[in-house]
Formats: structure tokens, C-alpha cells, sequence
């Protein structure tokens, strides 16, 4: 008896290491693939996380300048100021025509009259939906010309209190024709009322 234990013994031990020995090779040839799935997945989605993120910034606002750094006891909206805003405004607006002719030669080159309609119904909402942003864009560059024309005014300066609206913010929203506390009771005004 205690001999066909021991055969039995010695022949589960031989088959559970054989099984441990193919269950660690189809894991070792199932890795590299696992690794090279990972690897694609990951190549394809970095790209157009980083091109919608360009894209973003771009669209934001003009973002190519250097923040003002005021000196102590300098005079607010000075003739370095007017200059430094100045400079924003014009290099946003410039940004902002760009993306209209880029738009106009983008339209015209990609318009086609495709035969299955729902290839024509994809391509005429694209259309909508850059008319609809170029429009918003007309809307602000017109905003943009505006804050040009009262640069040697009373740009930088609330237009409901009359207190000076600040550089930071300023530089934020170059358009902004409030300060902080009259844009804030306003928004909430528009929530309460619905005006």
C-alpha cells in the first residue's frame, strides 16, 4: 500500500509541475502580445489628445506675449500699458482673420457633391459648425476693434463704475469692459432673472 501511494504521489507531482510548466509558457507568449496591443492603443489616442489641446489654446485667445510687469507707483493705463494691450489685441485679431481665410480655403477645397447622403449630411454639418465658430469669431473681432478704438480712452477702466479693471485681468480677457465686482453682480442677475 504505502508503494502505491508513493507512485501515486510522484505521479501528480510530475503532472501538476508539467501543468505549471505550459500555463507559465502560454502566459509568457500571451505577454507580448497584451504589450504590443498596448502599445498601438496607446500610439493611436496621444495624438489627437495633443492636436485637441493645440487646438484649444489656439482658439482661446491670443496667447503670444509676455505679461506686463507694472513698476511700483506707475501711473495705471500709462503709454507702456495702452502699448503692451495694444499689442495683444492686434496679434489676437490677426489670429483670428487667419483662421477665416484658413476656413473660406478649407471650405472651398474640401466641398464636394458626394453621391451617398449621408456623406453629404457629414460634410454640410463640419460646414455648419465652422460657419457657427466663425461667427462667434466675427463677434469678437468686432469686440476686438472696439477695445482698439478706446485704447487712448477709457479702455482699462469699468464701464459701469468707472474703477480701473486691472492688468491681470486685462490680460485674461483683453475685451472686458467691466471690473470683476459689476461682471459678477451682472451674472448673477442674468441667473436670477433671466435677463
Amino acid at each position: 500500500m504505502a508503494v502505491k501511494k508513493a507512485v501515486k504521489k510522484k505521479v501528480t507531482t510530475r503532472s501538476t509541475q508539467k501543468g505549471a510548466t505550459e500555463k507559465a509558457a502560454l502566459t509568457r507568449k500571451a505577454s507580448p502580445k497584451k504589450a504590443e496591443t498596448q502599445k498601438v492603443t496607446a500610439k493611436k489616442t496621444t495624438p489627437q489628445k495633443t492636436m485637441s489641446s493645440t487646438h484649444k489654446m489656439d482658439d482661446n485667445h491670443f496667447t503670444n506675449f509676455t505679461p506686463y510687469k507694472a513698476k511700483k507707483g506707475e501711473e495705471y493705463m500709462n503709454a507702456e500699458q495702452v502699448e503692451h494691450f495694444r499689442h495683444i489685441l492686434e496679434g489676437w485679431k490677426q489670429q483670428l482673420m487667419s483662421k477665416v481665410d484658413e476656413t473660406v480655403h478649407h471650405m472651398q477645397d474640401e466641398a464636394a457633391n458626394f453621391p451617398d447622403p449621408n456623406d453629404r449630411a457629414s460634410q454640410e454639418s463640419e460646414f455648419a459648425m465652422e460657419l457657427r465658430t466663425r461667427d462667434r469669431e466675427r463677434k469678437l473681432i468686432k469686440k476686438i476693434d472696439e477695445s482698439i478704438d478706446n485704447l487712448g480712452e477709457d479702455y482699462g477702466y469699468c464701464s459701469h463704475c468707472g474703477v480701473e479693471i486691472g492688468i491681470r485681468r486685462l490680460e485674461a480677457r483683453p475685451t472686458a469692459t467691466q471690473c470683476i465686482d459689476c461682471k459678477t453682480l451682472n451674472e448673477i442677475r442674468e441667473k436670477q432673472y433671466g435677463k
